[in-house]
């Protein structure tokens, strides 16, 4: 029997009012930066798609995970902009980057969220995020009227861990105290969502909105379920039930 539903956190609760190469742009213009959002795009997808994984461990204090996820981040930037910009001062571009991105201001709740999530609770489900995000998710979803929701978060930086890895998934339902064959995975990103949890033997949703800014391609999807809205959740959800 489905108790549980895990949730991704960018692209599937939420996502970046523009897009991130645009965003890392605007931000840069106030340190001299004259580049297009499109470049920036190209050159940022580059680096996070060849970086290792945003992921560190237990272990560690609190103190050393915060420095390692800003140097983890500031080596993406720098390898961004490595052939499009020098800055006179990148630490206070950097700096000015990092805290702009953990501003939930500067983020937006899709629309079909709250409706899927407060249906989802009202049907005795009990939810958790698990993200390959650094501590700055737990801010944005406090900011965002998201927390009230999820039992636990699971992140890739705290848990050592990052998608596709099962392993990430398996540190999500220890913290939540269930079962692979209990729980549902929901994500937007079909190699590190589908595929991560199919690893942990956790079946996957994939949320495809159309309008999204980091939207799959068809063709990407592979044999997980796919849904347009979380609107279709609660009802698929139900039937199982």
């Amino acid at each position: 029997m489905l108790k549980t539903v895990f949730f991704d956190a960018a692209g599937t609760l939420f996502e970046t009012r523009r897009p991130v190469g645009e965003l890392y742009a605007h931000v840069a213009r106030a340190f001299g930066a004259n580049v297009s959002g499109r470049e920036v795009s190209a050159a940022f997808r580059h680096s996070f798609g060849n970086a290792r994984g945003l992921a560190f461990g237990p272990n560690r204090s609190p103190a050393e995970l915060r420095r390692l996820e800003r140097q983890w981040w500031r080596d993406r930037v720098a390898e961004t902009f490595a052939g499009l910009h020098r800055f006179r001062d990148f630490d206070a571009y950097f700096d000015a980057l990092f805290e702009f991105f953990g501003d939930a201001a500067n983020w937006v709740v899709f629309d079909d969220v709250m409706p899927a999530l407060e249906s989802l609770r009202a049907a005795g489900l009990r939810m958790a995020v698990v993200s390959n995000f650094d501590a700055r998710l737990y801010r944005l979803l406090a900011g965002l009227g998201l927390s009230q929701y999820f039992e636990t978060v699971t992140i890739s930086s705290e848990a050592g861990y990052a998608k596709p890895s099962a392993e990430l998934f398996n540190c999500a339902l220890a913290a939540m105290a269930t079962s692979a064959h209990q729980a549902l995975h929901v994500g937007d990103a079909p190699h590190l969502d589908a595929a991560g949890a199919a690893a942990a033997g956790i079946e996957a949703v994939l949320i495809e909105r159309p309008q999204a800014h980091g939207s799959a391609r068809v063709g990407e999807l592979g044999p997980a379920r796919v849904i347009a809205s979380l609107a279709e959740l609660p009802p698929m959800i139900q039937a199982r039930l």
